[in-house]
């Protein structure tokens, strides 16, 4: 009887063997960079959408510019940041490439609620606050030009942190400023700020915002890990935009209150899609960046914005439906 049992046990070692090794899915670990702001909140999400064994840790900043510098040094798989960031980082050779948009719109120019500031001409001989290389420095330096004023002679630009522009708005240290949200709207609902205008410029810019970044080589080396975080991307893009209430309720932790955010969300627009407008209106940024001596010379856009993904995650959604 124990030979009858050895032999069976060996012949179906034998058919095991035979077949081959079993494929095995190997489970990821990633980490990803973001904003704890609504327009920026889909890597919060990502787990939901991951293979599963998967793992991924959610790392918060403050500043674009840092989540960069984490990326570069390799301690993040993946991160969030403002497009004219990615401009600039690439236009220094940095391996940097833009994988799927984050988010678009989301910028206002406040004035004093009661002010007499009614036009952006009005703007002239006043205190304009500003964070120097943002997005937001290169809008409202547009919105000025259009309006016929000169930053450098016409207006003060006076650099202030975007968590306290609110405050000198209302202490009247400043008679304005740009910013993203939910800033804006906040000065609206606490009744001392007025939206002067919406800073986007179809023709050219556009509403481009910010976008998610990886490294070159993580495309080269490790495409598979690539695909898998845009994917999540994606599904936690659509699902949030699908249900806004969950996207508001969720981003309402990061402590502005849902009001405020339910105000805002007209202004706020959650992305993943890239295509060939994208990069005509990337490439428009940079030259404006260029112009205003923000970089000294233009990026190779075709090796900074990487369509691919988007492009395969987008052909794949349309075969389905």
């Amino acid at each position: 009887m124990k030979i009858q049992t050895c032999s069976l046990l060996m012949l179906c070692l034998l058919i095991v063997c035979s077949a081959g090794p079993v494929p095995q899915v190997l489970a990821e670990e990633y980490r990803v960079g973001t904003w704890k702001t609504p327009q920026t909140i889909q890597p919060f999400f990502y787990d939901r959408y991951l293979r599963e064994g998967s793992g991924i840790s959610v790392f918060p900043f403050t500043n674009p510019a840092d989540q960069k510098t984490a990326l570069l040094a390799g301690s993040l798989d993946m991160c969030g940041t403002t497009i004219t960031h990615a401009i600039h980082s690439a236009s220094r050779g940095e391996p940097v490439v833009i994988v799927a948009a984050l988010c678009n719109k989301c910028s206002a120019l406040v004035v004093q609620r009661q002010g007499d500031i009614h036009a952006v001409t009005d703007l002239r001989d006043r205190k304009i606050g500003y964070v120097p290389g943002t997005m937001h420095e290169v809008l409202l330096r547009e919105t000025l030009a259009r309006g016929g004023l000169s930053p450098e002679g016409d207006v003060d630009l006076v650099r202030v942190d975007f968590f306290d522009m609110g405050l000198a708005l209302a202490h009247g240290n400043i008679d304005a400023f740009l910013s993203g949200e939910p800033f804006p709207t906040r000065a609206v609902v606490e009744e001392y700020g007025r939206i002067l205008s919406y800073p986007y410029f179809g023709e050219t810019i556009g509403t481009i915002n910010a976008a998610m970044l990886v490294l070159s080589d993580s495309i080269t080396g490790h495409r598979h890990r690539v695909e898998e975080l845009v994917a999540a991307h994606v599904e936690a893009t659509v699902y949030l935009t699908s249900h806004p209430g969950a996207w508001l309720d969720r981003a309402s932790h990061f402590g502005t209150p849902k009001a405020i955010l339910e105000r805002a969300a007209p202004n706020m627009e959650l992305a993943w899609q890239m295509d060939d407008s994208f990069v005509r209106k990337t490439a428009a940024l940079g030259r404006r960046m260029k112009d205003l001596g923000m970089i000294e010379r233009e990026p190779d856009y075709a090796a900074l914005i990487d369509l691919s993904f988007v492009r395969q995650i987008r052909e794949a959604r349309q075969d389905r439906q």
